[in-house]
């Protein structure tokens, strides 16, 4: 897989832009340079006005970070888009299905599709979700699937993001930042719009109130605090929604119901967007010493007197030897193939699946089965001989906390450097919303780019970037 050539989705071989990129190729060719550097800082200008930073866990620094931007957005054509949705529908949908399954009848398990300790010695797994039945019977009210393209008609689906995927404030402000300094852009190429998404979030998850809801549901977003890396998005999304931002000392259980404080007492709340793991959710159930959570939330939530959302326990769908068993799962739930192909995949706690990684360490990516953020993880090719070392220390001394991929060769998008266009490795994280009401897929997504000449790696945590995504509208 790491043979082939190189996708450019701007450029044909021979240089020529692709149908997506002709008109934007146009526009770019007429530039003056020192223009679209003015253009880029005044990008720059804005994002640091909004105050669209992160922070980086483990930084001795502990200094907010401004997530680079690129002008140059990433397109995707409408047909492109129209088989990605399907495949991406398809998917969540399996995922959803399958957490029911596996906390009510297992019956994946009894059919010998996956293993019994894929959920048995999962930490993600949480037994006290056994028979709970969450509002609408939806456990993923937020995915984000992440893609990442190797040919024309290739796309893989790298992991899936069912706990609490993040990014979406840099899809919406990316956006933004763009019609703001590139106006004219958006006269000349026809480009589906995703600034409906938080009120289309408000929506569905309005749609997922519990039986105990009267009247219009109320709607809040639970933060561990200003110092969570995403505390910008969470404060954004909750101000966008019109929903009240509240930390777990805002909330209380009274009379059976999660409770917020304002200034005329308490007042139930109906849907909680929570962005705090599972294990501080609620230091009754969970982990004691939580100071994150609300004591009692899970006795309610199981009740039927909130909607948390997304569910607890929905972590172990993002497991990464989950995933593995992700075309399997899909078929059973589906009936159908996987539209999305997963990349192959070894998972490390199998014999000779390890032997193979031990003997193949400089040519693959080794990631922790629980990881995130581009930590924890092996890109063998650019490897030291001392990381690969330490890396088969690590393999085998706990070899079922790994699963290994061949290396692919990532599609390049340009970005705007110094001396022009340049071409960088990409993925991409679409946003799905999922309600009783169905399915909804917001048009593009978060491009995340590396920004170093020749990385994979595109996490903003170790020096990767962001994009506008177009998704172009029907001819």
């Amino acid at each position: 897989m790491n043979s082939d050539p190189l996708f450019d989705e701007m450029h044909y071989p021979d240089g020529t832009p692709r149908a997506a990129y002709a008109e934007f190729a146009r526009w770019f060719d007429g530039e003056d340079p020192k223009r679209l550097r003015a253009k880029a800082r005044e990008a720059e200008d804005a994002f640091r006005l909004t105050g669209i930073t992160f922070n980086v866990y483990g930084d001795p620094d502990a200094n907010e970070r401004l997530i680079p931007f690129d002008i140059v957005p990433r397109i995707i054509a409408a047909r492109e888009w129209a088989k990605l949705s399907k495949g991406i529908e398809q998917r969540v949908r399996a995922l959803n299905a399958f957490l029911h399954d596996i906390y009510h009848r297992q019956e994946i398990v009894r059919a010998g599709v996956l293993p019994v300790e894929m959920i048995a010695r999962n930490e993600a797994f949480l037994p006290q979700m056994i028979g709970v039945d969450p509002p609408g019977d939806i456990y993923t009210h937020i995915v984000g699937i992440d893609l990442v393209r190797t040919g024309p008609d290739q796309f893989y689906v790298l992991e899936d993001n069912a706990r609490t995927p993040s990014g979406v404030s840099y899809m919406l402000e990316n956006r933004e930042t763009m019609l703001a300094v590139f106006p004219e852009l958006f006269t000349s190429n026809r480009v589906q719009r995703v600034s409906t998404y938080p009120r289309n979030l408000h929506a569905s998850l309005s749609a997922c109130a519990p039986p105990a809801c009267e009247g219009t549901p109320t709607v809040a977003v639970l933060t561990p605090g200003i110092h969570n890396s995403a505390y910008f998005e969470h404060s954004f999304l909750a101000d966008q929604m019109g929903a009240e931002l509240v930390e777990g000392h805002d909330l209380r259980v009274v009379d059976g119901r999660v409770a917020m404080r304002t200034t005329r007492g308490y007042k139930p709340i109906d849907v909680l967007y929570r962005r705090v793991d599972d294990d501080y959710l609620d230091p009754l159930t969970f982990n004691p010493d939580s100071m994150l959570g609300v004591p009692g939330i899970f006795d309610i939530f199981r009740a039927g007197g909130i909607t948390i959302a997304n569910a607890p326990g929905t972590g172990v769908s993002d497991d990464k030897a989950i995933y593995s068993y992700m075309p399997e799962i899909v078929r059973f739930y589906t009936g159908e193939n996987a539209q999305l192909e997963n990349v192959p995949t070894w998972r490390c706690s199998e014999k000779e699946a390890l032997a193979y990684v031990l003997d193949n360490l400089e040519e693959l990516v080794v990631k922790e089965v629980h990881g995130s953020g581009g930590y924890g993880m092996l890109i063998g090719p650019t490897a030291s001989k001392k990381d690969i070392k330490a890396f088969r220390a690590k393999l085998e001394a706990k070899p079922g906390n790994y699963i290994a991929q061949p290396t692919l060769s990532l599609s390049t998008v340009p970005i705007f450097a110094n001396k022009g266009l340049a071409p960088r490795h990409v993925d991409l994280r679409p946003f799905v919303l999922v309600s009783p009401n169905g399915i909804e897929i917001t048009p593009g997504g978060l491009t995340r780019v590396a920004l170093k000449k020749g990385s994979l790696v595109v996490n903003s945590s170790q020096g990767g970037g962001t994009k506008d995504t177009w998704v172009l509208e029907d001819e």
